[in-house]
């Protein structure tokens, strides 16, 4: 899927980092070029320099192919604008927009478009409202710092072992419910067909690791039989 974020900040940065490693593809639109050094030295996606309400901003960003759409400025009006644009110009099915003011947020929301507060649950939840459908975390840490999330394995992971998991996804599997029954995984577990997987990770990396789980393995990971 091609997705547009408008806004490199930290949030940005560490959104459009995220979206590219699990295969998306990824146009990062910011009015200030020195914002772009916050991306990743290997962030494979384009660098938009401009206004992310300017229409043909938008359109150097390709948000005519756009699958989805995230507005993660650092200005409220400038992200309502650009997400409304996205949404009712360019037909863009998935549009959330951060806003820092809670009761601007409300009225936003009653338009139809989702928004977003502030960290640390701003990168999960965006990552989570451009690519699921449903809420990402099952339970969060009082402190919201970790979250566990139950992680849709591609099949390909079959036969693998948990820690091949753990070293692509830099999440902890936290348990496996098998043929009905909780297990807590050992370093030599390996994952079976029919297994429900859910993995801990530190907020800011939920969302990025359910998308490298749902991706074969890498070529670094043979079958187990060859371990």
């Amino acid at each position: 899927m091609r997705v547009v974020v408008m806004g490199c900040g930290r949030v940005g940065a560490g959104l459009a980092d995220g979206l590219a490693r699990v295969g998306h593809e990824v146009a990062v639109i910011d009015r200030d070029e020195s914002a772009f050094a916050r991306l990743s030295a290997d962030f494979p996606g384009e660098r938009i320099l401009g206004m992310g309400f300017d229409r043909d901003v938008l359109l150097k960003a390709g948000i005519e192919d756009a699958g989805a759409f995230a507005a993660v400025s650092s200005g409220d009006n400038s992200n309502i604008i650009s997400a409304r644009l996205a949404r009712e110009t360019f037909g863009v099915q998935r549009v959330v927009a951060r806003i820092y003011d809670a009761k601007r947020a409300a009225v936003y929301e009653r338009l139809g478009i989702p928004t977003v507060a502030t960290v640390p649950w701003t990168t999960d939840r965006l990552l989570s409202l451009l690519t699921r459908e449903s809420e990402t975390a099952k339970w969060r840490d009082p402190t919201g710092t970790v979250a566990v999330v139950e992680v849709l394995l591609h099949e390909d992971w079959i036969g693998h072992r948990i820690t091949d998991l753990e070293q692509a996804t830099g999440a902890r599997v936290a348990f496996v419910i098998r043929f009905g029954t909780g297990l807590l995984p050992e370093a030599r577990t390996v994952i079976q067909d029919g297994d429900e997987v859910y993995v801990a990770a530190v907020s800011g990396h939920v969302g990025e690791a359910i998308g490298i789980a749902a991706l074969p393995p890498g070529d670094d990971f043979d079958d187990e039989s060859g371990r």
